[in-house]
C-alpha cells in the first residue's frame, strides 16, 4: 500500500512510522522546513516539503498512484481541502481526514472524505444533548472568504414545515446547500418542500447569521 500522510506535526510523525514499520510505502508532505528535516532524520528519505493543498505537489508526491492520503494538519480546512483534491484531482480510492471540531465530519462526509477522525466525538456527543433545537452552527468558513457553512434545525414546530424553498426568505447571498432528513442528504431544488426537524446546511456570509436565524426559526 502507498500512503500519503499530509501533515507532518506528531499526528503525521507516528502515523508514517506505524505504517512504514507495517511495511508500506509512505511519504510524509509537511510545510515548515524544521519539521522536515526532523522527520527525515529519524523515518529517512520519506518527506517532502510544501503545502498538500496543491496539487502540482500531490501530483510530484505521486498522488495518482496512492492507494489512501491521509491529511492530519492541525487544521480541519486544509485537511477538507488536501482530501477534495486528492479524491477529485487524483482519484485516489480512499481518503481519511483528522478533524479538530467534530461539528464538521457531517460536511466532511457530505463532501466526499471517506472516513474522519476526531479524539473529541465522545465530548460532543454530550455537548450536543444540550444545544438548544432552534440553533445555528457554524461549521467552517471557506478559505480566504467570509462565507460559512452553518447547519440548522429545524424546530418540531416549525412554521416553515410544508414550505417549499422557492418561498423561503433568505437573506441574500445565502443558499441552502443541502437538506439532510431522517439521516439522507436531500440536495434540493425550488420545489424541494422543507418540514419540521430538517437539518439545512446552508451558505452565507457571516454578516447574515442573525438574519439567517429569523429565516429558519421565526418564518422570516
Amino acid at each position: 500500500m502507498y500512503a500519503i500522510v499530509a501533515g507532518g506535526g506528531k499526528v503525521g510523525f507516528y502515523l508514517a512510522r506505524e505504517l512504514i514499520g507495517q511495511g508500506h510505502e509512505v511519504l510524509v508532505i509537511e510545510k515548515d522546513g524544521a519539521r522536515v528535516e526532523a522527520i527525515a532524520n529519524d523515518l529517512g528519505n520519506v518527506v517532502l516539503k510544501g503545502n498538500a493543498d496543491e496539487a502540482s505537489l500531490l501530483a510530484d508526491a505521486g498522488a495518482n498512484r496512492a492507494d489512501v492520503v491521509c491529511a492530519v494538519t492541525g487544521d480541519d480546512e486544509d485537511n477538507l481541502v488536501i482530501c477534495q483534491v486528492a479524491k477529485r484531482r487524483f482519484n485516489v480510492p480512499r481518503t481519511v481526514a483528522r478533524i479538530s471540531n467534530p461539528a464538521n465530519e457531517r460536511i466532511f462526509r457530505l463532501l466526499g472524505i471517506d472516513a474522519t477522525v476526531s479524539s473529541t466525538e465522545i465530548i460532543l456527543s454530550v455537548i450536543e444533548q444540550e444545544i438548544p433545537s432552534q440553533s445555528l452552527v457554524p461549521l467552517l468558513r471557506l478559505r480566504h472568504t467570509d462565507v460559512e457553512v452553518v447547519d440548522a434545525r429545524l424546530p418540531s414546530d416549525s412554521p416553515l414545515d410544508g414550505t417549499a424553498l422557492r418561498d423561503l426568505r433568505l437573506p441574500a447571498e445565502s443558499l441552502v446547500a443541502i437538506v439532510i432528513r431522517n439521516g439522507e442528504p436531500i440536495f434540493p431544488g425550488g420545489s424541494t418542500t422543507l418540514r419540521s426537524g430538517d437539518e439545512i446546511i446552508t451558505l452565507t456570509r457571516t454578516a447574515h447569521e442573525e438574519a439567517l436565524r429569523k429565516a429558519f426559526f421565526l418564518g422570516g
